[in-house]
């Protein structure tokens, strides 16, 4: 990254509220709870693991490719014109093959970009746990929104049923009105226990993917806050802390390292040994040397122009990666914006019918309405405050993503926490 992109991000953090890096916010679970949660989550522990994988394989990379190979040999030789005829001969040979200079340097690399690749990969299982633990907490906050909601209505409802039936039994009011007044309690009774069950659903789905994560019996209800700082500097820094991208690039930097590697193998490696023989029953003993060198061919050529292509096909998949990021950083920026003021007009909304169903059902209370204009600006009114507070939880979830995203919620990054550095 360029130094103008390095002081962007600087200035980022200058610029953004103090509210984006909250020790434990109220609409979402303990800090504690999320951290221990999604440390402990399968996809961490086996990114853990990938990461040993790798550190074996960069010293069984350093190690080399080579061992010493030890033979033995025993013989019966037979000479007819010899007075005695028949000798035991035996032989032993040590041999081993030497990477040449340079391709140790190289091998040691691959190691080290493998670990890098692991390391970056496991952020990249910390950051999508994440991502999947705020979708699901606020799925459920959105049916317990819902729960409120319809248990309002029908309180609301059940009021006016009770009202109802004793200005019925006094011969103020028509029966059709009571039987009106109880249809829609019971209709909104039966939604109540529609919600009530999504709730549930959303809770013990909630529960069996992060276990350590408990539920609250109440979420205060906190109002979307503006999004302050210009779209490129969140996208700026979403971009840089893109574990996805961050992963392309680790790849792409060990499929040049292998090309190299490749490349360098064109040359082969040449083998050494040494040979002891015994031979006529001893009369004669033997010590040579031996050297071995492969002739190289077009197979050698073919694996280099391999490796050399996949390096550059990563390449490019490297630059996919990063427009693809920088789109969807845009969009969920624009998508937070967008959440917020859509939150205000429902919210507006919401309070004017409700000025309205009170209005209109004092009026029928006053005998100045027909009942059926009462419930159907009642159930108007409920509609849209049901609506403000989905439109509520939308623009807060828009709002803590792009933290997420920008790793301004939940300390998770490695390098912050050293006893993530042996792995």
């Amino acid at each position: 990254m360029n130094s103008l992109a390095t002081l962007s991000i600087a200035l980022l953090s200058a610029l953004l509220p103090a509210s984006a890096l909250p020790a434990t916010a109220p609409d979402l679970p303990p800090d504690a709870q999320v951290i221990a949660a999604l440390r402990s989550s399968p996809a961490v522990s086996a990114a853990d693991e990938h990461i040993d994988a790798q550190q074996a394989r960069a010293r069984r990379l350093g190690a080399g490719p080579y061992e010493w190979t030890l033979g033995l040999g025993e013989q019966s030789r037979r000479v007819r014109t010899a007075p005695e005829g028949r000798y035991t001969e035996w032989d032993v040979g040590l041999e081993r093959t030497v990477r040449l200079p340079g391709k140790r340097d190289l091998d040691q690399q691959l190691g080290a970009a493998g670990i890098a690749t692991a390391r970056v990969s496991r952020g990249d299982a910390v950051h999508e746990t994440g991502r999947n633990l705020l979708a699901m907490w606020f799925d459920w906050l959105r049916e317990e929104a819902a729960v409120v909601e319809w248990r309002h209505q029908r309180d609301n409802l059940s009021r006016q049923a009770q009202v109802l039936g004793r200005r019925v039994e006094l011969g103020d009011a028509p029966r059709l009105e009571r039987l009106q007044a109880d249809a829609a309690l019971a209709q909104v009774t039966a939604q109540l226990s529609q919600a009530e069950g999504r709730a549930r659903v959303a809770a013990e789905r909630l529960r069996r993917q992060h276990p350590l994560v408990v539920l609250p019996v109440t979420v205060p209800e906190v109002p979307p806050e503006a999004i302050e700082g210009q779209a490129e500097d969140w996208i700026l820094a979403i971009v840089q802390h893109n574990h996805e991208l961050a992963v392309a690039r680790a790849e792409s930097a060990r499929a040049r390292i292998n090309a190299s590697r490749s490349d360098a193998e064109r040359l082969p490696d040449p083998s050494f040994g040494i040979r002891l023989s015994r031979e006529r029953s001893g009369e004669e003993r033997l010590l040579g040397v031996s050297l071995s060198l492969p002739l190289p061919g077009e197979g050698r050529r073919a694996d280099s122009d391999a490796a050399l292509a996949e390096a550059r096909a990563s390449a490019h998949r490297e630059a996919g990666v990063q427009r693809r990021v920088e789109a969807e950083a845009a969009a969920l920026f624009r998508q937070a914006v967008a959440a917020r003021s859509g939150w205000l007009g429902q919210r507006l909304a919401a309070d004017a019918l409700a000025r309205s169903a009170d209005l209109t059902e004092r009026a029928w209370q006053l005998g100045e309405g027909r009942l059926a204009e009462t419930l159907a600006a009642r159930r108007l009114a409920h509609e849209a405050q049901l609506a403000a507070q989905m439109a509520r939880l939308e623009a807060r979830e828009r709002y803590w993503r792009l933290m997420l995203d920008a790793h301004r919620l939940w300390d998770l990054d490695d390098e912050n926490h050293p006893e993530q550095q042996s792995h």
